[in-house]
């Protein structure tokens, strides 16, 4: 059997528009993150919800003859040098406001795309920052690992290099040292297998303000940071635990269902929810066998009297956790920061991280601060 390059280009031309079709999927998705991350109808769905993304259509290559747009024909008088304009065609004015265009639109299609395949091209370059070995090693990531060749396999799998280097061993045999007329015996296939990583215990205590200070506007911003931190954590991790803790002027340890849904009234004591996640830290877990990530989002309405006692609980925090992520959300760029927010401005440490949140467009680049990938910071 013989199969030239060009054959291989054709047995696989499915498989390569299929990637093209992925790839701008991507790249749709990329340009586009700030309004799909705060969309409200993924927020309140369900988790199971496909996005419909609008992508601008595909067309093959070919040749096209000109409609009529080129009128004239340059010419020059044998003194033009390289890059010499001989000839320009008129140039159309500019339209009015509201003049129907001529030009042609470009098509588009909406590409459906559920929740998860969206998490993973949001998540794909996000980790969980300064992760530490500890005593015990139970949190499961999942891997790709190679591990075998074989004489048959799917096309996208082939290994084009064995495959090469067969059949010129092959060749060889005959006298003859080189590349030519591949046959199915030359051809080798890649083995790729799901393996699992075993990586130290993780668990982020994820905090939130639900006191009457707390609009509508907040409330959905917080929820929807933590809505793509928890399927971040639980797209890239398995078996990392997730502590949820509500709080106003009191705080409590409430079930995910409660912590995404149920609304509260009330004044804000800040202090009531970081005492709450010490003494959970204290008794649950253990920091020489956990890496603990707590996150708070508040509008920073909080008592005056209370900043102070909040900066030293943080301090505490920060010394028995990986980060402290601090979120703020102050609706409109024209509001100052709270009083909890410049209180907060005099930590100086590595660990605390702190973002405002003032447009819906904002809940991305917050998880990408808080979820970069950094230098791990020095243990005390």
């Amino acid at each position: 059997m013989s199969v030239s390059q060009h054959d291989w280009s054709l047995h696989r031309k499915g498989q390569v528009d299929q990637e093209r079709h992925k790839e701008k999927i991507r790249e749709a998705v990329k340009k586009n993150l700030g309004e799909i991350v705060s969309e409200e109808s993924i927020i309140l769905s369900d988790g199971k919800k496909t996005v419909r993304i609008p992508i601008r259509s595909l067309e093959e290559y070919r040749f096209r003859f000109d409609p009529g747009r080129q009128t004239h024909a340059g010419q020059g008088n044998g003194k033009s040098k390289v890059g010499d304009v001989v000839a320009q065609e008129p140039k159309q004015g500019k339209g009015k406001k509201g003049d129907a265009g001529k030009d042609p639109g470009y098509d588009y299609y909406e590409a459906e795309i559920s929740i998860e395949e969206l998490a993973q091209l949001i998540f794909e370059d996000l980790s969980l920052p300064n992760l530490e070995e500890k005593r015990q090693q139970e949190m499961q990531t999942d891997a790709v690992r190679f591990t075998d060749v074989r004489k048959k396999g799917p096309m996208p799998n082939l290994d084009k290099k064995r495959t090469i280097l067969e059949n010129i061993k092959r060749n060889a045999a005959k006298g003859e040292p080189r590349f030519k007329d591949i046959k199915t015996e030359d051809l080798r296939f890649k083995v790729w297998e799901p393996t699992i990583r075993y990586q130290s215990n993780a668990v982020v205590l994820a905090m939130m303000d639900v006191s009457g200070s707390m609009g509508e506007f907040e409330k959905y911003i917080a929820r929807s940071f933590y809505f793509w931190m928890v399927r971040f954590l639980r797209t890239k991790y398995n078996n990392v635990q997730i502590v949820f803790i509500s709080h106003h002027t009191e705080a409590r340890e409430v079930t995910e269902e409660e912590f995404f849904h149920k609304g509260e009234s009330g004044g804000t004591q800040v202090s009531s929810a970081y005492e709450l996640a010490l003494k959970i830290i204290q008794e649950r877990y253990n920091p020489q066998d956990w890496n603990i990530y707590p996150f708070h989002f508040s509008d920073g309405d909080n008592l005056p009297w209370d900043n102070d006692r909040c900066v030293q609980l943080v301090q505490r925090l920060m010394a028995q956790c990986n980060i402290f992520g601090y979120g703020e959300i102050r609706e409109g760029h024209y509001r100052s920061p709270s009083t909890l927010m410049s209180a907060y401005s005099k930590i100086n440490d590595k660990k605390f991280i702190a973002v405002t949140i003032s447009d819906k467009k904002d809940v991305y680049p917050a998880l990408r601060k808080f979820f970069a990938q950094r230098d791990p910071v020095p243990s005390r």
